[in-house]
């Protein structure tokens, strides 16, 4: 049992809050998800979460023009620059305070920063600039009145638009130019959501918070701005923009002084002086200043309160500058897209019923990516078509359970929303989503077959959901409704359990009949956790309460008839040994016990409450060791080769316990994220006054419309989407994939997937002394591949098997086979299952498996060779699933080719035949 286990992708959780952003090419989406990036590839329909992680959720992410450096800042103010070639964080760089936008200059230069009421101005690191060092100011702007908001660069990056809360955009300008000033732009009676330039121009598109738009236009072309020579002394000095802004406003109204005399002169002389105008027009066009007039007010919020008759508030938009498109969402879930600059409505689209957090454009404009915060939905809306490109959302409340499928190719999990969601554990999306409960989902299974999933809710019913039509075929319920707060299915896919929590007994059903089979009457607590035997030959089950006890059922043959164990705390959670022949159970006291299903007798325990980890609550008042002594193990899973087990739960760390030995083998902690609560074991000093925990005290935010809302107290799980909390850090559910190569873990933070790491340690099978890999291209090259391909597997090095592998002539194969030992033969059949998922060379490697699997099947059908066979069942499939769409494509094109071909003859056979008449 390998633990070289890491971070390989999140799912259940699509977006959270800030800033969405396509890449350069327009073909991906990059979303921060909480204290995690992820990278949605449209093209290939895949989702990938990069290994980074901050201490807090991201809320202002930007990516380069070149798309090589994505600069990602934190809600303290944590600014990351993420190289997005290598996918690590090169440079850091703390602003301690909120970031509200973060923008990159068309040419890729510089990107500005708006803090408080600041505007920062630093050079990108790069080719392009010439350096390397990161975060370089180059100048800063303080000006607004208010909080900055929202950034816009113009095309040629001279010129900088900034919209704040004082309701008014400030034009800035990187350098100085002798004819333009610090610009505000008034107009406004609510504070500024976005602003935005025009392409090759300085026309300017400004959007506030209650729907209005105006439109301004400058009088002066780009190319009529006059750089101003500045001495080389104070070239790369930090100036501030009131300074310059003294000196400019003096020298305008000089300048402006003169103007209007000389046009004074020029009234007062006759008209028929041609001479004079001439000299007045030019001495206008020399000294002409950068200005703007507002050409138009437009009232947006007006259509969506038409047709929803609601008070509605603008929350975020975007613009294309080729195309002329204005995107803009709204706090009720309706978005409107615009033809600029006639403000003509082209269509409009309600999503949700929560507010649009963020919306971006793809580059060539044919996709709009929104995002939804409080529902974690993302969507790509290709507006042309109208259709979804991508529509994901995860769980909006806790997700609190999950299953793999046999196979390990999909994973389904349940959530307190009431929906049951099937994730595909290879792109990372959701397959389908289930909404028929209308409460809580407690346990979700999948059936053996891979056929259908189950799942239990509070809600009293226990549906059964087909995975061919996508319907919910069986809904299963008891005499008098209960909460049912576990299930479990047997390994014939025959007969479902699940226990309840307000009536404590349990409930047995046949899946094909539907019908009730069976009560079990005998606890006298609420059933924590059910478990059926996985032998075939055995239809045990077993159920831990809060009694205390821990009960083994053979219902099937024998009814209510039962044995009890007694139990040294109240029981949490009971799962059975790959094997069938023993449980594992967890209990309130934080040990986990391990029983024998025959004799009932304890063959071990474990004391984990010190390896949970403490974590103090910013509201306890009491210490995190205190606060120990209260924690527990809630849920375990055996390892696919029973060796070890894995256990979570309240805490942030996750424990890997060899069985045999009892003794913690590793820990791996979840999240880093002190955005949820009970991640530190300490508290901040600063928050304990002389007047209490400021923790304590309520945060009242005031959001659109005036609204303010309020945590009820004493909640701790359930709807929380109208308050304002932070979510405590907690393992909901944890399984091992039956392939051993990952295992999934429904968190606080979503759905984390661990994938072992092969080629992480060096681990060497067997090695002898003379095993090199120069040897085994010697003993390759000598064409003695039964040997080479052992000596390779001893070694263990992923390149030279490959290599060795694929230098052996297809005429060889069976040869090569019959040379190996049973033990080789497995190690080559795990490797060419693992390697068939990426490689291209498919029919080359099921000759392979073809020849092993005829020569050696009886050897290999075990147990312990399960997971390398679910592993080949898996990439087979994925394979399969990959070719049959471009068989199917390829089919109906040749027939298409065929049918013109057939066409094309018989008019050329009619052209003949009129020719010879």
């Amino acid at each position: 049992m390998k633990f070289t286990y890491k971070f390989s992708n999140l799912l259940g959780a699509v977006y959270r809050k800030g800033d969405l952003i396509f890449s350069p090419d327009g073909s991906s989406v990059i979303s921060p998800v909480g204290n995690r990036i992820t990278i949605y590839d449209l093209r290939n329909n895949k989702s990938n979460t990069l290994n980074i992680e901050s201490q807090y959720n991201y809320t202002s992410i930007d990516l380069s023009p070149n798309g090589l450096l994505l600069i990602a800042i934190n809600e303290v103010g944590e600014a990351h620059i993420i190289s997005m070639i290598s996918k690590m964080t090169i440079h850091k760089y703390r602003f301690k305070r909120l970031v509200r936008c973060v923008k990159f200059s068309p040419d890729g230069k510089h990107f500005a920063v708006c803090k408080e009421n600041n505007v920062f101005i630093f050079n990108a690191p790069g080719l392009q600039t010439g350096q390397f060092n990161p975060f370089v100011m180059e100048r800063v702007f303080h000006a607004a009145m208010d909080d900055t908001t929202f950034i816009n660069w113009s095309y040629d990056s001279k010129l900088l638009a900034v919209g704040s809360e004082d309701m008014a955009t400030k034009i800035y300008s990187l350098d100085k130019y002798a004819n333009f000033r610090y610009i505000n732009l008034g107009g406004h009676s609510d504070g500024i959501v976005a602003c935005f330039f025009e392409k090759k121009n300085y026309d300017l598109i400004t959007i506030s918070k209650n729907g209005q738009l105006c439109i301004w236009e400058c009088t002066i072309d780009p190319e009529d701005l006059m750089p101003v020579e500045v001495p080389p002394t104070k070239r790369n000095k930090i100036t501030d923009s009131d300074e310059e802004d003294d000196v400019n406003i003096e020298e305008t109204i000089e300048k402006t002084d003169k103007q209007t005399k000389a046009y004074e002169d020029s009234l007062l002389k006759p008209r028929d002086s041609s001479e004079s105008l001439v000299k007045s027009t030019e001495d206008e066009t020399e000294t002409k200043q950068l200005r703007y007039i507002k050409l138009g007010r437009h009232y947006l919020a007006n259509d969506v309160q038409k047709q929803e008759k609601i008070k509605v508030t603008l929350t975020a938009a975007a613009y294309h500058q080729q195309t002329h498109i204005l995107v803009v969402g709204f706090s009720n879930g309706s978005f409107y897209l615009y033809e600029m600059p006639d403000v003509n409505m082209i269509h409009s689209l309600s999503i949700s019923d929560q507010r649009i957090t963020s919306i971006a454009i793809n580059p060539t404009g044919d996709w709009i990516a929104l995002g939804c915060s409080t529902a974690g939905q993302l969507l790509v809306w290709e507006w042309q078509s109208e259709t979804y490109a991508m529509k994901q959302q995860g769980h909006s409340n806790n997700m609190n359970c999950l299953a793999y499928s046999p196979d390990g190719q999909y994973i389904v999990t349940g959530g307190d929303d009431g929906k049951v969601k099937l994730w595909n554990t290879m792109n990372g999306f959701c397959s389908i989503t289930f909404q028929e409960h209308t409460s809580a989902i407690t346990g979700v299974m999948f059936s053996h077959n891979r056929k259908f999933i189950v799942s239990a809710s509070l809600d009293g019913t226990v549906r059964a959901y087909d995975l061919a039509r996508y319907r919910n075929f069986r809904t299963l319920t008891s005499p008098r409704p209960v909460q049912f707060s576990c299930v479990a299915l047997d390994s014939s896919d025959e007969f479902l359990a699940a226990g309840g929590q307000d009536i404590f007994e349990i409930y047995l059903w046949s899946v094909k009949l539907g019908t009730l089979l069976e009560i079990l009457s005998g606890h006298e607590g609420p059933v924590a956790s059910l478990a059926f035997n996985p032998s075939a030959t055995s239809t045990e089950l077993v159920s831990v309460s809060w009694d205390k006890t821990l009960k083994i059922w053979n219902a099937i043959e024998n009814g209510s008839s039962h044995e009890t164990i007694q139990l040294t705390a109240d029981g949490l959670y009971v799962t059975y040994k790959p094997n069938g022949e023993e449980v594992a159970v967890a209990t309130l006291n934080g040990q986990i016990s391990f029983f024998h299903c025959k004799t009932a007798t304890q063959i071990g325990s474990i004391e984990g409450r010190n390896d949970l980890g403490s974590g103090r609550s910013d509201t306890d008042l009491i210490t995190a060791k205190k606060s120990l002594k209260g924690k527990a193990f809630s849920v375990l899973c055996y390892s696919a080769d029973g060796t070890c087990i894995l256990a979570g739960g309240h805490s942030v760390n996750i424990c890997i316990y060899n069985v045999q030995e009892f003794i913690l083998m590793r820990k791996f902690v979840i999240t880093q994220n002190k955005s949820l609560d009970a991640v530190d074991d300490i508290i901040n000093k600063r928050n304990l006054t002389e007047f209490g925990n400021l923790a304590l005290v309520e945060e009242r935010e005031e959001n659109e419309g005036g609204e303010v809302k309020l945590r009820l107290p004493g909640v701790k799980n359930g709807d929380m989407a109208s308050r304002n909390i932070k979510p405590e850090v907690r393992v909901y559910s944890l399984q091992f994939s039956p392939t051993g190569q990952a295992w999934a873990a429904a968190t606080t933070e979503g759905l984390l997937l661990y994938s072992l790491d092969a080629g992480l340690v060096f681990d060497p099978f067997e090695l002898e002394l003379g095993i090199t890999p120069e040897s085994v291209q010697k003993t390759l090259s000598q064409k003695q591949y039964a040997k080479a391909l052992m000596m390779a597997l001893k070694l263990n090095e992923k390149l030279l098997i490959k290599c060795v592998i694929e230098n052996i002539p297809c005429s060889d194969i069976n040869l090569t086979v019959m040379g190996l030992s049973d033990i080789y033969v497995e190690k080559a059949l795990k490797f060419i299952a693992s390697e068939l998922e990426y490689t291209k060379h498919i029919h080359f490697y099921l000759l392979w498996i073809e020849v092993i699997l005829t020569n050696h099947g009886t050897k290999i059908n075990t147990a312990l060779q399960m997971p390398i066979l679910l592993t080949l069942q898996k990439n087979m499939q994925k394979k399969y699933d990959d070719l049959s769409k471009i068989c199917d494509f390829n089919q109906y094109t040749m027939s298409y080719l065929k049918k013109v071909g057939a066409f094309k003859a018989t008019n050329n056979n009619s052209m003949e035949i009129e020719e010879i008449e």
